[in-house]
């Protein structure tokens, strides 16, 4: 197969290391507000195999509640060891500083909405930063920075549900619409046809920025799902399951400051965009192609450098059944076709 241009490029050991001590952080600064006035203490569980922390404490009605810490890794205990006694550090001069060495930064506009929402606790009673956005913090993460970032205005979040087991709580109070309105900038939630509020919120006046809640289907169908400890409603969609079971924190970042935020995991986040490509359809035709050159990106990072959860993620998804199946299917082959040259393909096989 001949070889293309590449679809990314290494960010330089510096950024690198900007963008590691700007997570380190980041989390800190999370943790000391989330938990730093609250009585309780840290857990562990295992989730599919893998295990995660949490901060366990009773709230004022007598519940016991879990905030999410992050998944089981070196950086994480370090951070639980340590939070009583080390204040974080201002995360603005260390984001934009970041940022100048090459990391990608959000829009200012939109990365104020990641922030009051993170501010509100969503991310710690299971949201999910997905889309581009998602694709940017994973860029980052994984050292590089994406030649085709498909810049977008839409800023689009993922929470399980009830219905669905993942590593992340799904009974801390948030209030979404809330975190929403305080940033007045003038969201109205789309009407449903029931009279509530939709599952996506638009700007009259500025219609092309718009803030789009998800979760995945259940047998309920594509009913917009409301989760009254949120305070908002999701929209169901098929597959969305697959790319929430797996997570990793990361940051997302502007020059203005940093917020740690969940994202998908970066196999599971490319073959999610394979499956999902055949879905999409008329007005989200150019969705569909921004979906393949994610996963094209993404692909071809990990082919290089972690071929094996590449592997794992696309055997994962190929067994769940006919339907999973051909979508993954089609998904790769209308990658081939738009890119012939795409490094990686040969990995997901057959």
């Amino acid at each position: 197969m001949p070889s293309g241009p590449a679809r990314y490029s290494e960010l330089p050991l510096s950024a690198q290391t900007a963008y590691a001590e700007l997570l380190d952080q980041a989390r800190a600064a999370e943790l000391h507000r989330s938990v730093g006035g609250l009585n309780g203490s840290f857990a562990s569980k295992s989730v599919k195999g893998r295990r995660y922390w949490y901060f366990a404490y009773r709230d004022v009605d007598g519940a016991v509640r879990q905030l999410y810490v992050g998944p089981d890794d070196e950086r994480v205990r370090s951070l639980m060891a340590r939070f009583r006694d080390e204040a974080p550090r201002a995360l603005a001069p260390m984001a934009k500083a970041a940022a100048a060495l090459g990391c990608a930064a959000a829009v200012p506009k939109q990365f104020r909405i990641v922030r009051r929402l993170a501010e509100y606790g969503f991310f710690r009673a299971g949201g999910v930063l997905i889309g581009t956005h998602a694709f940017v913090c994973l860029g980052n993460a994984l050292g590089v920075r994406f030649t085709d970032a498909a810049a977008t205005l839409d800023v689009d979040f993922a929470h399980a549900g009830r219905n669905i087991s993942v590593a992340l709580p799904a009974d801390v109070r948030v209030d979404v619409r809330k975190a929403i309105d305080s940033l007045e900038l003038g969201f109205l939630p789309i009407t449903a046809l029931q009279g509530a509020a939709g599952t996506t919120y638009l700007n009259p006046a500025d219609p092309e920025l718009r803030v789009d809640f998800l979760t995945p289907m259940t047998r309920a169908g594509t009913k917009a799902v409301r989760i009254p400890n949120l305070n908002v409603a999701l929209q169901p969609l098929k597959f969305m399951e697959f790319s929430l079971e797996d997570l990793n924190q990361a940051v997302l970042l502007a020059e203005e400051g940093a917020v740690v935020v969940n994202v998908p995991a970066p196999a599971r986040f490319a073959v999610h965009e394979l499956i999902v490509h055949g879905e999409r359809s008329g007005s989200f035709r150019t969705k569909a192609n921004k979906d393949l050159r994610q996963a094209a990106a993404l692909v071809e990072y990990l082919a290089a450098h972690r071929p094996d959860e590449l592997r794992a993620a696309w055997r994962d998804a190929s067994a769940r059944g006919a339907g999973w199946q051909k979508r993954a299917r089609q998904g790769r082959d209308a990658l081939r076709k738009l890119d012939p040259a795409a490094r990686g393909l040969d990995l997901l096989a057959p």
